[in-house]
């Protein structure tokens, strides 16, 4: 709720400190008090235009401080601080500061963060409801009427806004597999001849590897054939160095007995013969393992340009050609079978739009149960109001699909018909400002177990209505007061002995300077204050003796 407010040199108020309580406050004084002054710097603090004219006359500057306390600070104030950067201790008051400055522009804090004008509008909704001649928020929005009905009838939205969230993620698989499908199908004819390509090259990983080496070897092969048969002959030939060798062993070996020299000359040669033979079969074997066959290498050379040329076509390495294979084999079935993917998931979003339409439009008919119920219960207040000309209905109406959502189908907003005949209207169009305070007064109290905004403040409810009128409004107020912050500004006493707090705003004159002030009353100063405003200037033993039967009434 308001706690506290602080005003310097707005208008007429020089420094007014004012501290507010639980329950019905009430605010009165005589007409040009200052009554409009007092609420135009609540709204400062609220968000409301800074105009320069709002600063007191020879002063730089106007200030507005309000504090709110914490149980104010509910879950969409704390949203709003949050997302704002706003620091604030949920155990702690709520501090707003507005400055105006007569030389025009102005500042703002909240909690003595700088802070937005429009910042302050957005909290204002959720801290304090305004209603008066020109009030265009609150009760008047029709935005808001629909969760004012769901509230007063305890209706419960969980099942529609499940339906809807389940209808729109089908909607959103549905939208990308035809997405995906469309882009595959423009592509199929490409694919299927990448498909075919692929497939009969058959490419298998580490491929190129093999036959890049198997060319190569096969490529050195060819380089040295001749050197290798040079070498052989000169080794084995039949006029080689191993024939010539054993020649001389054998002969040798014949007269190796004659002399010891002759002996370890056929030892060397046998050696010689032994390490010809060795270097023979590697020479052999190194033939055989770098023979080629000119087909063959034809052959591997044609598969390895090709697996290369392939690759560069579909930008990979050619041992990722396998791997591509599968890829848009599975991207090729994908398409032949995303007609029946695509038709799946339309029967999914059939049955999710079935169950949306079944949970919206039983919403749809406990909404208007619950309209029916709340225009009765409307009805009763209107009477003792002044108001049984009036026609109070609430439209439950269908909006168009685009504007369906979690919240269902409806569209549903407060009229009015103020007179016998007339057409029913939005509330906003109600030309009397005392009328709409009252028709508000009665949404209010049949609205009352829904709560609203910590605070609310009603401006002049009362004008033009007296006697059990302005009872019924003074007995309605109260009954509203129990379960909110009410302050009220009236000029009935039988709405000011009401209030469990009276506030009394009051011009004064020093000769120079006209200021206004603000001061509680305390019981022997209300009674007299009730007695002004039942005489007039002169207050008579009558008058004092009306308010105090008002008061013990209240």
């Amino acid at each position: 709720m308001l706690n506290a407010l602080s005003i310097r040199d707005v208008v007429l108020i020089e420094a007014l400190d004012l501290d507010f309580g639980q329950g019905l406050g009430v605010l009165t004084g005589e007409t040009g008090a200052g009554k409009s002054i007092l609420l135009d710097a609540l709204g400062l603090a609220l968000g409301a235009r800074g105009e320069t004219s709002l600063v007191r006359q020879g002063t730089a500057q106007a200030v507005v401080t309000a504090s709110f306390d914490p149980p104010a600070i509910g879950a969409p104030v704390a949203a709003l601080l949050e997302l704002n950067g706003i620091d604030f201790d949920p155990g702690e008051p709520l501090m707003i500061r507005r400055i105006v400055k007569a030389d025009g522009g102005s500042r703002a804090f909240i909690n003595d963060s700088p802070a937005s004008a429009s910042l302050l509008r957005d909290l204002a909704g959720h801290l304090v409801e305004i209603h008066g001649q020109h009030d265009d928020r609150g009760l008047l929005n029709p935005r808001g009427h629909r969760a004012l009905l769901d509230a007063f009838g305890r209706i419960d939205t969980a099942p529609v806004a499940q339906a809807h969230r389940a209808m729109h993620a089908a909607q959103t698989a549905l939208d990308e597999a035809r997405t995906e499908l469309d882009a595959a199908a423009r592509d199929r004819e490409w694919l299927d001849h990448a498909v075919a390509e692929l497939t009969a090259l058959a490419a298998e990983p580490g491929e190129e590897e093999i036959l890049a080496t198997r060319r190569q070897g096969m490529q050195r092969g060819e380089k040295i054939a001749g050197d290798l048969q040079a070498v052989a002959d000169l080794l084995d030939g039949s006029e080689g160095g191993l024939a010539r060798l054993r020649q001389a062993a054998r002969v040798l070996d014949r007269i190796a007995g004659d002399h010891e020299a002759l002996a370890e000359a056929l030892a060397a040669v046998d050696r010689a013969i032994t390490d010809g033979a060795f270097a023979q079969e590697k020479v052999d074997a190194a033939a055989f393992a770098l023979a080629f066959d000119p087909a063959q290498l034809e052959a591997d050379e044609t598969r390895l340009f090709e697996l290369r040329a392939v690759a560069r076509k579909h930008r990979v390495q050619p041992d990722d050609l396998a791997t591509l294979t599968v890829e848009l084999t599975e991207k090729l079935e994908r398409i032949d079978s995303g007609g029946a993917g695509v038709a799946a998931l339309e029967t999914a979003l059939a049955v999710a739009r079935q169950e949306y339409d079944r949970a919206a439009d039983t919403l749809t008919k406990v909404r208007t149960e619950a309209a029916a119920r709340l225009d009765e219960a409307v009805k009763r207040e209107l009477a003792p109001l002044k108001l049984d000309a009036a026609r109070f209905r609430t439209v439950v109406a269908p909006l168009g699909q685009d504007n369906w959502g979690g919240a269902g189908k409806d569209r549903v907003e407060f009229e009015i018909s103020t007179n016998p005949g007339a057409p029913f209207a939005p509330l906003i169009k109600i030309a009397s400002g005392g009328e709409l305070s009252r028709f508000i007064l009665a949404l209010k109290v049949s609205l009352a177990e829904q709560g609203g905004a910590a605070t609310m403040i009603f401006d002049e409810i009362d004008r033009g209505v007296g006697g059990a009128v302005a009872s019924a409004i003074g007995e309605r107020l109260a009954r509203l007061a129990e379960r909110t912050q009410l302050l009220v500004v009236t000029h009935s006493p039988q709405v000011a002995a009401r209030g469990q707090h009276h506030l009394l705003i009051a011009k004064s004159n020093d000769g120079t300077v006209t200021r206004t002030g603000v001061r509680t009353l305390d019981e022997a100063e209300r009674q007299e204050e009730i007695a002004r405003m039942l005489s007039g200037a002169t207050v008579t033993d009558e008058a004092r003796a009306q308010a105090a039967r008002l008061l013990e009434a209240a």
